[in-house]
């Protein structure tokens, strides 16, 4: 599978509204064909920093950057790039796996 993991500082003024700027694009990515799970998260110590983990299946990402809403969402001017301080950071990685693992150190029972 492949794993990303994209760091996004986005402007303090639209901070809040970052999820439903998002939306659509997370909603269409969701479902696409090989998207195994596309989460964001807030950060605790920086309020205007979000990180985004998804994952898909080995051939499914290239289809991902090079969708309609791939293009639209990225694209120059559009509502998530005017909403950025700055070029987003990742780490994209093809892994071993298909799902999560349990966590070997601490069991919860």
């Amino acid at each position: 599978m492949i794993f990303i993991v994209v760091k996004f500082q986005v402007k303090p003024e639209l901070a809040d509204q970052w999820p439903e700027i998002t939306r659509e694009f997370t909603e269409a990515t969701r479902a696409e064909p090989g998207n195994k799970w596309y989460e964001w998260s807030r950060s605790l110590e920086d309020p205007n920093e979000y990180v985004l983990v998804e994952a898909f299946d080995d051939d499914a990402a290239a289809a991902h950057v090079t969708s309609e809403h791939f293009q639209k969402a990225t694209a120059q001017g559009s509502p998530m790039h005017q909403a950025l301080v700055s070029t987003p950071k990742i780490i994209s990685r093809k892994i071993d796996g298909d799902d999560w693992d349990e966590m070997g150190e601490m069991t919860v029972s």
